[in-house]
Parts: structure tokens; sequence; C-alpha cells
């Protein structure tokens, strides 16, 4: 089943209805859903899809010369196997010249680094003959650093032949939910708060199995589909594993700015830096600034912005004897099931956040907000620092959050306490309050929020019934 996706692939199908040469760029962490997109916008066309290999360019060319004539026909070029690339795509030219032709690349940085010479050569026949050809190009790759820097940047010889590019990001909380029918919605939000709303983690949770069953299967097991999968996505992007892994370790164990991250792994600050911007590049770590303070660099701090890996450093390392010895129901009881609801707070602010950015693309806010984050600082009247989970923006108006991840139901307290932050935001005219909260409400604060009138209350069954409006 075929799930999400659905703008790229529209996107795909709208460009591929032009008729003339596209080249596209589809580009994402590893078992993100590229190729589950790419093989869905192939069905029903003539495509021919080459997946690279770490191995020859000898290798390489034989292999794609062998699913080029599996599509068209080896008696049309004589021969068993292309003798070079440059053959090879005077033969995509000749074959796509009158009729639409789909051309996958997958795993493209393998064929570039077996041959250093393929982007040149793709880039000269596009500029000399592809452009006028029927062809549809994709290229596609997992290491995002070598897709941005050596495939879509401007010193790459490919730059500026793209006609489009695709990031392919994880599921939302709504996205992943359409993989989870048939658990609670906070079940749901759990899955999806282990897993990062990564398609192929979310196909290995059972539904058969409880919450505590899959966690076990999936982490807490030698044998576990993501016990090692980290280290696995580490090793294929990067060296310096042991110092990327401390890096990690440390944000994982709050620590949050540089210098706190460089003290915990004795290294220099600006060296640490480097590393943390390798794992920007891959979507394992995220820098945050308070949203309307972006010129502060001061306040600047990194977080983990891939949901599996901060399960995984949170509940993995400081219990990997406890694993080794087959007590994963032991680690489940006493390290993972007490801290869970305290590791699902920063969950839920996404998952709210998800909701509120959906919601403004249908239009269905008080006003359209262009930026959306975190807010943290000084708080003048209470002589203290304070922090909004949401804060969401345009010129005159502004949306604060609060998101409640607790068994208790949200009381008036907690709207008092977010009206009392807003003063802190006089710049903007309208001021509105959303609250969040798993359990739902008191019925006191449902009848002041009815009378303000610029109060939302949205439970989590609210959250994910919402769903049912797509």
């Amino acid at each position: 089943m075929f799930v999400g996706r659905q703008q790229e692939l529209e996107k795909l199908n709208i460009m591929y209805e032009s008729g003339k040469f596209e080249f596209v760029v589809i580009y994402g962490r590893r078992r993100v859903g590229k190729t589950t997109l790419i093989k869905e916008f192939c069905k029903g066309k003539k495509a021919i899809y080459f997946v690279a290999r770490e191995a020859s360019d000898f290798i390489n060319l034989e292999n794609f010369s062998n699913d080029v004539f599996a599509v068209t026909s080896r008696e049309s070029e004589g021969n068993v196997y292309f003798s070079n690339w440059e053959k090879a795509f005077d033969y995509i030219y000749k074959i796509s010249h009158d009729e639409r032709i789909i051309l996958v690349i997958d795993e493209y940085p393998y064929l570039a680094q077996s041959n250093r010479s393929i982007s040149s050569i793709i880039q000269a026949h596009i500029d000399m003959k592809l452009k006028d050809s029927k062809l549809f190009l994709i290229l596609c790759g997992s290491s995002m650093s070598f897709m941005e820097y050596q495939v879509l940047g401007y010193k790459s010889p490919l730059y500026g032949r793209r006609t489009a590019q695709f990031k392919i990001k994880p599921f939302t909380y709504y996205e992943s939910a359409r993989m989870l029918e048939g658990f609670s919605a906070e079940e749901q939000a759990i899955l999806y708060g282990i897993t990062g709303g990564i398609p192929d983690y979310l196909a290995r949770v059972r539904l058969d199995l409880s919450i505590k069953e899959n966690i076990k299967n999936l982490f807490l097991s030698e044998s576990g589909y993501l016990f090692e999968e980290p280290s696995n996505l580490l090793k294929q992007e990067l060296r310096e594993l042991a110092t990327y892994n401390g890096i990690i370790a440390a944000i994982a164990g709050g620590a949050s700015r540089l210098n706190e991250i460089a003290t915990r792994n004795n290294i220099e600050s600006n060296k640490c830096a480097k590393y943390i911007s390798a794992l920007i590049a891959l979507g394992i770590i995220k820098k945050e600034k308070p949203l309307a303070e972006e010129d502060n660099s001061r306040k600047s701090i990194y977080l983990l912005d891939d949901n599996m890996f901060r399960f995984w450093y949170r509940f993995i390392p400081a219990n990997m004897s406890s694993i080794a010895t087959g007590l994963s129901d032991v680690v489940y009881e006493k390290a993972v099931a007490p801290q869970l609801p305290n590791y699902m707070g920063l969950v839920f602010e996404q998952i709210c956040t998800q909701y509120l950015v959906r919601e403004n693309a249908k239009l269905l806010l008080p006003f359209m907000f262009g930026r959306i984050g975190k807010w943290w600082g000084n708080n003048p009247i209470k002589k203290r620092q304070d922090e909004i989970d949401i804060l969401a923006i345009d010129d005159e108006n502004a949306i604060l959050g609060e998101c409640k991840w607790k068994t208790e139901q949200a009381g008036i307290g907690v709207l008092n306490e977010l009206v009392e932050k807003g003063e802190l935001f006089k710049k903007y005219r309208n001021k509105y309050y959303m609250l969040f909260s798993k359990p739902g409400f008191t019925g006191e604060l449902e009848a002041i929020a009815a009378k303000m009138g610029n109060v939302w209350l949205v439970d989590l069954k609210k959250l994910y019934k919402e769903l049912a409006r797509d």
C-alpha cells in the first residue's frame, strides 16, 4: 500500500505529462521512502531502473547495460554491454528521442564514487543531446551531503541542469498514522515518536502487538531491527564515528550549546562545530534559535532532529549490557516505561506544531502565519527564564501554544500562565492562545475558553480525528 507523498507524486506526474526532457533529483536519508515513491511514479510507464552499487565502474556499467536492455532490446544495439558511459548515454538519447522513457539512477553517489567523471559525462549529454529528447531522468541518492553539494551545488557539473528537486522528509504524525491503523491515538503518537516517521521503521511495527512488545522487538533485542540502526547509518555517511557518536550522546544527554557539547567530548569548539554541521546536513541534529530573535546567535541551541536517534541514545547505551543478557522486559519496565512520558513531551510539541502548519495551509487559523517555532528567553516581569512551546507569527499577529503530555487534564492555570507570557510580546496587536493536552481539559477551562474567543483547546483525540478531513 502506497502511503503519503501525494504532493511529490502529483508533481512528478505533471512533469511527466510535459513530454519534454526532465531532470529530477530526489534525495533524503536512508529508509525515508525515496525508492517507494519512484517505483510508484514509474507504474504503468516505460522505465529503466538502475541501482548503482559500491562496486567498480566496470561492474556498474555492466549492470546498467543489463537494466537498459531488459527494457529495450539487445538486438537494436548489437552488443551485450556498453563499452563506456558515453556510448550508454548515446543509446539512451537514441531510444528517448521520439519516445517518453524514464531513466532512474538510484544510489547515484555510488556510481559517482566508482567513476568520478560520470557527472561531467551526463552534463555533456544533457547539453548536447538529451535536452532535446523526451527522457525523464531521475538521479536518486541517500548521501544527502553528496546530493546537495556534488549534484545540486554550484560547483557540480550538473548545476543548473535539473528541472526539479525533491528532498524527501520523514512522515509527519498524520502521515505516520496511515500506517498504524488499529492503534489508539496515544499509541500512534508514541510509535511516531520512536520511529521518527521513517516509513521503513513504521512498516516494521507489528499491528498485532502492544507498544511494549514493539519497542522490545525493535530496540531492546540484539536482533532487533533498530538495535544497531544508528551505528549503521553513521558508518554509511561518516568517518571518525567515535567523535560523532560522542556528540550525539552529549546532545541526547542534555547538552545543547556548542561549548557544552565540545567540553563533554574534550574537543575544541571550532572543530566541534564542523562535526555538528555534518550531522545537521544528515538531518540528525538541528540548530534552533528563539523565534523572533534569529539575530541573537548566542541563544542558539542544538537538538536531535531524528526521533529514532533520540529514543535510541536516550535508552539503549545505558542498558546495553542488560539487553545483551536478554533482560528486555526489565529494561522496558525499569528504564523505558517510567521515562516514556517525559520523552514524549518534545514529540508532542512536534505533533502540535505539525498540526498548526497543516491548519495554516488550509487557512483554518485566525491569520496565516509566516513563521513558526519556539521561544525562550528572559521574562523581566517574573525575573526568570521562560519558554513558549510554540510561537507562530506574522507582522501583527501571534499564536502562543502550550503542549501538555500528561495524565491529568489541563486546567485554568495553564491558560493563565500562557496569557502572562503573552505580555512579553507587545508588538503583536492580536494574540491567540492554543492549548494542547493529551487527555483534554477541565470543564472550568473549557468554559473560560469559550467566553474569551481567542483560545483554542485541542486534545490528542482531536489531533488525530482531524485526519478524517483529509
